[in-house]
C-alpha cells in the first residue's frame, strides 16, 4: 500500500545511486591522460646529428731563394651536410568512447497520485500567487501610506506658512490701525486742546469784560457818591483827604503792577515812561485808571493800563489803610 493510498503526501521516487557512473567517468579520464602523456614523451625523443669537416693535406715544395714564395692555396671548405628532417610523431590515438549511462526505467506513475500531485501543485501555485498579491498589496499600501504621510507633511507645512502669512498680515494691519488710531487721537487731542484754549480765552475775555463792567459800575457809583458829597465838604475835610504818601506802599503797588505787564514790543530810544492816576476803594479795589502821561508807544501804554486793572485789589499800607488816589509811573526799561 503506497503513501498516496494511505493519504500521506506524494514523494517523487529516488533514482539509483550515481556513484558507479561517476567512478567510471573518472577512470576513463585517467586512462586518457596516461595515453596523452606517453605520446608526448615519445614524440620529444629526437636522433642526435653528427657533423664532420674533411681537410685536403698537400705537400708544398720549397722555392729557390731568389724567387718570392708563391701564395699558399687554401683548400675549399666542404659544404655542410643538410640536417636530417625530424621524425614526426604518430598522432595520438583517439580517446575511448565513454560507455553510455545505464538507462533507468521511469517509475510507474499512479493516476490517483498524479492527480493529487497536480491538485497540490495547483494549490501551491495559488498560494504563491496569493502571497505575491498580498506582498504587492502590502507594498502598495506602504507606498500609499508614504505618499499620504508626505502629502500630509506638505499640507501641514503649507498650512503653517499660510498661518504665518495671515499672522504677519494681521500684525501689519493691527500696526497700521494702531498708527491710524494714534494719529486720530493726536488730531482729536489737538482739536480738544484748541477748543480748550479757545474756551479759556473766551472765559478769560468774559472774566475781563465782567471785571471791566464791574469796575465801571464801581467807578460810576463812586463818582455819584463823590459828586453827592462834594457840596457838604469843608476845607478841613479836603485837607484830611490830602494824600499822605508812603514810599514802601507805593513801591509795593508799582511792583505788583509791573509783574502783570505783558509787553512784547521792541526797545525804543531813550527810556519811555507812562504815568497813570489810580483811584481805589478802601478795600484796595481799583475804581478808575486815567492816563496822565503817554510814553509815546500806544502798545506799551495799553499794556500798562491792562496790568493796572489785573492788579486789583492793590496792596494796602501796614496799618491796613489805602490811599484813595495814587499817581504811578512806569519806565519801559524798568520792566522785569
Amino acid at each position: 500500500m503506497t503513501e498516496a493510498s494511505r493519504g500521506g503526501p506524494y514523494r517523487v521516487p529516488r533514482r539509483e545511486n550515481g556513484w558507479r557512473a561517476f567512478a567510471f567517468a573518472v577512470a576513463t579520464h585517467a586512462l586518457l591522460f596516461v595515453f596523452l602523456w606517453g605520446g608526448i614523451n615519445w614524440q620529444n625523443t629526437q636522433p642526435v646529428a653528427v657533423e664532420a669537416e674533411v681537410w685536403d693535406l698537400t705537400t708544398q715544395q720549397a722555392a729557390p731563394p731568389e724567387s718570392q714564395p708563391e701564395p699558399q692555396k687554401t683548400a675549399p671548405e666542404p659544404e655542410p651536410e643538410p640536417e636530417p628532417e625530424p621524425v614526426r610523431a604518430p598522432p595520438p590515438p583517439p580517446p575511448p568512447t565513454p560507455a553510455p549511462p545505464e538507462k533507468v526505467a521511469p517509475p510507474k506513475v499512479d493516476p490517483e497520485i498524479a492527480l493529487k500531485k497536480e491538485r497540490e501543485k495547483k494549490k501551491e501555485e495559488e498560494k504563491r500567487v496569493a502571497a505575491e498579491k498580498a506582498e504587492e498589496k502590502r507594498k502598495q499600501k506602504a507606498e500609499d501610506d508614504r505618499k499620504l504621510a508626505e502629502q500630509k507633511k506638505l499640507d501641514e507645512k503649507k498650512k503653517r506658512e499660510e498661518e504665518a502669512k495671515e499672522r504677519k498680515l494681521a500684525e501689519e494691519k493691527a500696526e497700521k490701525q494702531k498708527e491710524k488710531e494714534e494719529e486720530l487721537a493726536e488730531k482729536k487731542k489737538a482739536e480738544e486742546d484748541k477748543k480748550k484754549l479757545a474756551a479759556k480765552e473766551a472765559s478769560k475775555k468774559a472774566a475781563e469784560k465782567a471785571s471791566a463792567d464791574k469796575l465801571a459800575k464801581q467807578r460810576a457809583d463812586e463818582m455819584r457818591r463823590i459828586m453827592g458829597a462834594a457840596g457838604g465838604s469843608s476845607g478841613t475835610a479836603e485837607k484830611s483827604t490830602a494824600p499822605r504818601m508812603d514810599s514802601g506802599y507805593v513801591a509795593a503797588i508799582t511792583a505788583k503792577i509791573k509783574s502783570n505787564i505783558a509787553y512784547s514790543g521792541g526797545d525804543a530810544p531813550g527810556n519811555p515812561r507812562a504815568e497813570f492816576k489810580i483811584t481805589q476803594l478802601p478795600t484796595g479795589e481799583i475804581v478808575s485808571v486815567r492816563k496822565v502821561k503817554s510814553s509815546g508807544i500806544p502798545a506799551y501804554d495799553t499794556a500798562v493800563e491792562n496790568a493796572i486793572a489785573k492788579s486789583s485789589p492793590l496792596p494796602k499800607k501796614k496799618d491796613g489803610t489805602v490811599e484813595r488816589d495814587i499817581n504811578a509811573g512806569f519806565n519801559l526799561k524798568d520792566l522785569p
